[in-house]
């Protein structure tokens, strides 16, 4: 039966001419596939791309930036498409026209956001990529995934250009740290001749604390002792008035003594008889003008005593405001080192204090006036005094004369009538004087009430003085710590600063340090069972479907069931399609291996592997479609076509299984073709030999159970259809 069926199949021209075009099925359907598919990236530089540079330039730092030119020009350069540089609106046109596949714009504020790195809100570098998706979809996504490559490249390149000027500053910022440590060390000594400044400032502010507590207890006894001599000189004045009163008594006496006189030189006869007790009144008179000569003495040596201590005192006072006039300016160069609060309130006890000693010395100059004053009318009553007692004494002894004898009276009558004129005349001398002393009087007390309250205001501006210079000195205590920590820091910032300049002046910036900082990482691609292109990717999924395919018109051409003569047996009969089979499917199994290997170009980890898997997976796939046409003849074309579609979807052999439905994913397992996948991508790309035996005996088995399944259907339709007829013969 074996050699019935091929007698048959070359003598009929028509059934050997089918089965010989359909072994050339799988290569055409797989060859062509692969042939198309085989590298399509390496007919990019084909693709047309249009490129829209709107870039209008910026400056930077001084230099001219046009990223926009330099990316146009690098991506022409590159050929890594068809680029071509066109105008905004001829670019948008052609992509709608389908001259384009895709459309890159670079727009007029490229370069310009470039530089914009360092702003409070850096503005992103845009470039707009725009893909006629309808026109090929793919074509998009390969565009996608070259925009991907062009953004890094443009990224490279903008952050070299930054990390030029990031290092060229690095090195400014070194020369400004030695400036800086320059700056620093000048800055130290500076703070060391202010430290030592500091020191001495608090030395003599510590003797000024001291010496004012000295001068506020020396203004507190000047206090009190011009407070005693206002009240002295209160009653001094009221003395004064009580004499100046006494005088105009005395000067109306006097005169009207010189006219008794004058009337006793008239009628010096009237008064012969009571001379005797004129004598006598006039020696009592006598005596009273010595006891008033006696305090007049003493009034002079009292004025004069007076005179001098108010001189002195006045002479004192102009010292003591001098002292005060310069402690101020001494005090106004201190100021300035202090607080301005402190310096304000030194300023006022300052100013207070030297207004009270100007009114003290005011006054006691005036004292002094008045003293003086005093002094000379004192002198004057004194002098009539004396005179007046010298008076007396002619008149004494006129009457005395007289009393002997009444020529003596009336030469001792005008000598008392001279006498008593001349004591009239000084009397009023005497009562000018008095007045001018009192007048003196009321001004020494007037200004010694003013320097009581002058020095009670210079009492409690030293004592103001004394609290802000203990004040001050403590300030000044820790202003020279101060100072000390800003020695001790400034030589720590000139030695820090030293050391940046140091570290800064050793970084040294190359081309490959720019290309570093713009891309410091490079990804280092190890393969593992490496697929060099496409159509290697793919030639396990298209040589199962062309071997597939092939089995399924094999079904077409070459009559499955029906024998070649009459069976004598299941088994011949069974056994003399599954030879015509086998042969036909080894024949079109090499057949794909030639095309692959020579025409294509196909490397594969073993020869020997990808031939016997070609192989089998031929067998098994006539195996199972022998038996769904055997047993249900044109539906079991229909149910392997199914199959085919089932297996297109759910073998794996273009996405992984993991991106497939759910659904679909469950028929991975059941269906032959997952595994002559899996097993020529053992033969031709990872070389695995438990894992291409494993899958080579899937479709073994798949094989056999077809084949045994087959095997009993002959069985049973030639006991069914020429069991009879075999029993006759």
């Amino acid at each position: 039966m074996i050699k019935a069926e091929w007698k048959a199949i070359i003598k009929n021209r028509k059934v050997l001419v089918s089965i010989i075009a359909v072994l050339f099925i799988p290569v055409l359907y797989a060859g062509m596939f692969l042939w198309a598919f085989w590298d399509p990236y390496a007919k990019l530089s084909d693709l047309p791309v249009a490129i829209v540079n709107s870039d209008e330039g910026a400056d930077y730092n001084g230099a001219k930036l046009a990223l926009g030119e330099t990316l146009t020009d690098k991506l022409i350069d590159s050929e890594q498409f068809n680029f071509e540089s066109l105008s905004k609106e001829e670019a948008e046109q052609g992509l709608l026209d389908q001259d384009y596949y895709l459309l890159i714009e670079i727009p007029s504020n490229f370069s310009q956001h470039a530089t914009t790195l360092l702003e409070e809100q850096p503005e992103k570098m845009v470039i707009t990529y725009k893909a006629n998706e309808g026109y090929n979809f793919l074509a998009s996504q390969i565009g996608a995934t070259a925009m991907e490559r062009i953004r890094a490249q443009v990224n490279e390149e903008v952050t070299t250009t930054y990390a030029e000027q990031l290092f060229s500053s690095i090195n400014k910022l070194g020369d400004g740290f030695a400036e800086a440590s320059d700056g620093a060390g000048q800055l130290k000594d500076g703070a060391s001749e202010l430290n030592n400044g500091a020191s001495d400032l608090k030395g003599y502010l510590e003797q000024l604390a001291s010496s004012t507590i000295e001068l506020r207890e020396g203004t507190t006894t000047v206090n009190s002792g011009i407070q005693t001599a206002a009240e002295g000189s209160t009653q001094l004045n009221t003395g004064l008035s009580l004499l100046s009163d006494g005088s105009t008594q005395l000067t109306d006496g006097a005169s009207q003594a010189a006219t008794g006189a004058e009337s006793l030189q008239a009628g010096v006869q009237q008064y012969t008889e009571g001379i005797a007790k004129l004598n006598e009144s006039y020696q009592l008179l006598s005596e009273k003008d010595k006891t008033l000569l006696a305090s007049l003495a003493q009034l002079e040596s009292s004025s004069a005593t007076l005179n001098e201590s108010a001189a002195q005192l006045a002479q004192g006072s102009t010292h003591v405001t001098a002292g005060i006039q310069a402690l101020s300016k001494q005090l106004e160069q201190l100021s300035a080192a202090l607080p301005e609060e402190q310096a304000i309130e030194l300023k006022e006890s300052l100013k207070q204090l030297e207004t009270g000693s100007s009114t003290v010395s005011t006054g006691l100059e005036k004292l002094a006036s008045g003293t003086t004053a005093l002094e000379s009318s004192t002198a004057k009553v004194y002098d009539g005094a004396e005179q007046l007692n010298a008076g007396y004494s002619q008149a004494q002894q006129g009457i005395s004369k007289l009393n002997e004898s009444s020529t003596a009276l009336v030469e001792g009558s005008s000598s008392l009538a001279t006498g008593t004129s001349t004591i009239a005349a000084k009397m009023k001398g005497l009562q000018f004087g008095i007045q001018q002393a009192y007048t003196g009087s009321n001004s020494l007390v007037s200004g010694l009430n003013q320097l009581a309250a002058g020095s009670t205001q210079l009492q409690t501006g030293t004592g103001t003085l004394a609290d802000k210079s203990g004040e001050l000195a403590a300030g000044s205590t820790k202003l020279a710590d101060g100072t000390k920590a800003l020695v001790e820091g400034t030589n720590t910032l000139q030695s820090s600063l030293n050391d940046a300049s140091k570290e800064v002046g050793e970084v040294s910036a190359t081309d490959d340090t720019f290309n570093m900082i713009a891309a410091p990482v490079e990804v280092n691609t190890e393969e593992v069972n490496a697929v060099p292109n496409y159509g290697t990717g793919f030639t396990p999924y298209f040589l199962s479907l062309g071997l597939f395919v092939g089995a399924l018109l094999i079904s077409i051409v070459f009559p499955f069931v029906q024998p070649a003569i009459t069976p004598s047996s299941g088994a011949k009969w069974f056994t003399s399609k599954v030879t015509v089979l086998a042969v036909v499917g080894i024949i079109q199994s090499l057949i794909v291996v030639i095309i692959a290997l020579f025409a294509l170009k196909l490397e594969t980890q073993s020869v020997g592997m990808f031939i016997l898997t070609a192989i089998i997976t031929s067998f098994t796939f006539l195996a199972i479609i022998q038996l769904f046409v055997s047993v249900f003849s044109d539906p079991g074309r229909f149910l392997a076509i199914i199959v085919l579609i089932l297996q297109l979807t759910t073998s794996a052999g273009t996405f992984p299984l993991e991106l497939l439905p759910e659904p679909l994913q469950f028929f991975n397992k059941l269906l032959p073709m997952t595994y002559s996948v899996q097993a020529f991508k053992a033969a031709i790309s990872s070389g695995d030999i438990s894992h291409f035996w494993f899958n080579n005996s899937v479709l073994i088995g798949f094989m056999v159970v077809c084949l045994a399944l087959t095997f009993g259907y002959f069985m049973l339709l030639f006991s069914k259809r020429h069991s009879k007829q075999t029993a006759e013969v």
